[in-house]
């Protein structure tokens, strides 16, 4: 069997993602033929700690929109990445992975407390560590909380599951003049204004030299071939 590329990363799934074509709600066939990747994946001798964003039962900033308390609607959202967390989680028992859930805002019930050194020792056994809640605190998206959790555990890489597959110079939908990139800077994605991050997550990243590969999860077998080196997607980086 081929070595991984990388021996511990950071997948980061979005909520839509996750929902599938619904866009609403959770897709188990979805969500299942992402845990079948993973499962692959730790079977091959990665590490892997997982980000889940909720967009697809609350975002913040656009549902809360001028109704609510920018804090309060943050905090809803934090909330909706649990439900996702522990749906993936429960998928993943499905298939014999170990795993364990944390969250950055405790609710000692249903999961463990964010702690970095507990994290890191799960990694090394083989378990899978879901991130829930983001960073904990509001006006931060959870890709930031997605690029903090990877600098915290030591990720040799950001695995951006999206449901776009790469990143482009315009919204491919918009613009069918739009042209995708196959390796591009930090100081480009944030000068250019792409959307491959939030610039807080995008300047996160290139602080702490984190290399992102954006790629679609329509098919998740993705996330085997980016771990094994394959070139998929974006691969977002420093200047030489």
């Amino acid at each position: 069997m081929p070595e991984p590329k990388y021996k511990r990363v950071l997948l980061k799934i979005s909520g839509e993602a996750l929902a599938g074509d619904a866009h609403r709600g959770l897709n188990f066939d979805v969500i299942g033929s992402v845990c079948d990747v993973v499962k692959k994946c730790v079977e091959a001798g990665v590490q892997i700690g997982i980000v889940v964003g909720g967009g697809n039962f609350w975002r913040g900033t656009k549902d809360g929109g001028d109704h609510m308390e920018r804090t309060r609607a943050d905090h809803m959202g934090m909330l909706a990445t649990v439900i996702n967390a522990l749906a993936v989680a429960d998928c993943l028992e499905q298939r014999s992975v170990p795993v364990r859930v944390q969250t950055a805002i405790e609710m000692n019930k249903i999961a463990e407390p964010y702690i970095r050194g507990k994290a890191v020792r799960h990694l090394e056994k083989g378990r899978v560590v879901i991130f829930g809640c983001g960073t904990g605190n509001p006006f931060f998206s959870t890709d930031t909380g997605a690029v903090l959790r990877a600098a915290e555990i030591g990720a040799d890489a950001i695995l951006l599951a999206k449901n776009v597959d790469g990143v482009y110079s315009a919204d491919p939908q918009k613009d069918p003049n739009a042209v995708k990139y196959d390796s591009i800077t930090y100081d480009e994605v944030l000068a250019k204004h792409l959307a491959v991050m939030d610039s807080t997550a995008t300047s996160l990243s290139m602080d702490n030299h984190l290399p992102i590969v954006l790629f679609a999860l329509k098919d998740p077998e993705n996330i085997y071939r980016v771990v094994m080196g394959e070139e998929i997607g974006t691969l977002v980086k420093e200047e030489k």
